[in-house]
């Protein structure tokens, strides 16, 4: 399967890197396209075959993904759509853009699917979740599940669930950044040097997070958990301290 990028971003940039590195698509077998040469650039890099033509490389690979800004779909779609065949597949991770506009403006019964991947994709730990369209076919969805599993944790879901998403993984990412700008600052304030209570802050983030999805328990209980290890350290201090001599 060949596998091309129309807008070769951060994105783009980083699927690609996920699907190579998984060994799931070779790079011979991508392609990307894209206005901007110094963004190209990268892709070449990697030995992505680059273009400047949408209409080239739809006609070139069977699996299309629309890695534009949303604004710049609609002339996208109206570019592409007369070189578009129902053999082929086509996944948008443009926010916003509802399947019902993107099957309107391709070919009847194109192949689609709606993917709303978070930017933690950049550094292969995304949560993504893909709302197949009315067309798909048996193994369309686990298809491109397994391909956006090279950057990360990926569902199969509904549209009407991706609002959702979007309020979740999509932007839960700038909470994480505000809680571990907080802990950080307690551990200055307590008189840890800055870049140390940084990564302490980031990594004992990572390191719950970590557990909750390892352990599969609910956050609440990995919590209490937490409390009661806490609680015995602090009685086994309280003993060392009295057993100390004065």
């Amino acid at each position: 399967m060949s596998v091309g990028f129309i807008g070769a971003g951060r994105m783009a940039q980083a699927l690609s890197r996920g699907f190579i590195s998984k060994g799931i698509v070779k790079p011979q077998k991508m392609m990307a396209s894209d206005q901007s040469e110094s963004i190209l650039d990268f892709m070449k890099k990697q030995g992505v075959s680059t273009t400047n033509c949408n209409i080239e490389l739809v006609e070139r690979c069977d699996l299309v993904v629309m890695a534009v800004k949303p604004h710049l779909v609609a002339d996208v779609l109206q570019e592409i759509s007369d070189f578009f065949t129902t053999d082929k597949m086509f996944v948008s991770i443009a926010a916003g853009v509802p399947l019902e506009v993107l099957e309107t403006n391709l070919p009847e019964e194109t192949r689609v699917l709606r993917a709303m991947p978070n930017t933690a994709c950049l550094v292969h730990a995304g949560a993504t979740v893909i709302a197949p369209g009315k067309f798909v076919r048996n193994g369309d969805a686990s298809l491109v599940q397994k391909l956006f599993q090279t950057v990360g944790l990926c569902y199969v879901g509904t549209e009407d669930q991706l609002d959702a998403v979007t309020g979740l993984s999509g932007s839960g990412p700038a909470y994480a950044f505000a809680t571990i700008e907080s802990l950080a600052d307690g551990g200055v304030k307590m008189g840890l040097p800055r870049d140390m209570a940084t990564k302490l802050a980031a990594q004992t983030l990572f390191g719950a997070a970590k557990m909750v999805l390892e352990s599969g328990k609910h956050p609440g209980q990995a919590n209490e958990e937490q409390k009661s290890e806490e609680m015995k350290m602090e009685k086994v201090e309280k003993k060392v301290k009295m057993s100390s001599p004065q």
